[in-house]
């Protein structure tokens, strides 16, 4: 295991209509990690500083704007319907192209499609939420992972949990984001001790222990 990463910096985008769970669950899973290292942080940003609503209202002030580009050893997109339409946004296309490339891409759930649709999971692993909701299942609709297939021709998709192709980390599932929490402990050197600590005061090991090794990468 590689040496922690002292301060490591989790920056989670936040858009209308993005998935409240996917950016709360690895939020919330590095604000219990920092009772145990106070380095740590995560934090929100947006296109601009300015409330953003996800999901069913809720709504959320962002730390920081594109314009701060704020250092942060991992960059996250969250799912939600509000990546129909971040698929299509050069701002936040232009954002993911500046970042270092020290610094890792990650997704929870359908956030994939955007690094999907930017060409930069073409010959790389990658995952998505593998169960439809009623209108992704009717006749006109498309299950995620299968639209990730159509999206990114050139990718490999895969079943796991969480998918780590080295720079870019893909997690599928709505609640994903939590592994992706635990997961992102780990790129940060993180032993495993250490995570499953973290997982039994969130009174989450059962669930820890079943998807610790849903992993592919």
């Amino acid at each position: 295991m590689a040496a922690r990463i002292p301060g490591f910096r989790l920056g989670i985008y936040v858009f209308k209509d993005a998935e409240i769970v996917d950016f709360a669950a690895p939020h919330g899973v590095f604000s219990v990690a920092r009772r145990f290292d106070p380095e740590l942080d995560a934090f929100l940003i947006a296109d601009a500083m300015r409330p953003v609503q996800a999901q069913a209202g809720f709504t959320v002030l962002p730390n920081y704007g594109f314009a701060d580009r704020p250092d942060m050893d991992a960059f996250l997109i969250p799912g939600g319907f509000g990546t129909r339409q971040e698929m299509h946004n050069g701002r936040l296309h232009e954002f993911v192209r500046s970042l270092p490339e020290s610094t890792l891409l990650t997704s929870v759930c359908t956030g994939s499609w955007i690094y999907g649709v930017m060409g930069l999971l073409d010959g790389v692993a990658a995952t998505n939420r593998k169960e439809p909701d009623r209108v992704e299942s009717g006749p006109a609709g498309k299950v995620p992972i299968d639209r990730l297939a159509e999206i990114a021709p050139a990718c490999r998709v895969s079943r796991a949990r969480v998918v780590d192709a080295g720079r870019i980390v893909t997690a599928g599932g709505i609640t994903s984001g939590m592994e992706m929490g635990f997961h992102l402990l780990r790129r940060a050197g993180w032993d495993e001790a250490a995570i499953a600590e973290v997982a039994r005061v969130m009174e989450y090991q059962a669930a820890y222990e079943l998807y610790r090794d849903d992993r592919d990468g």
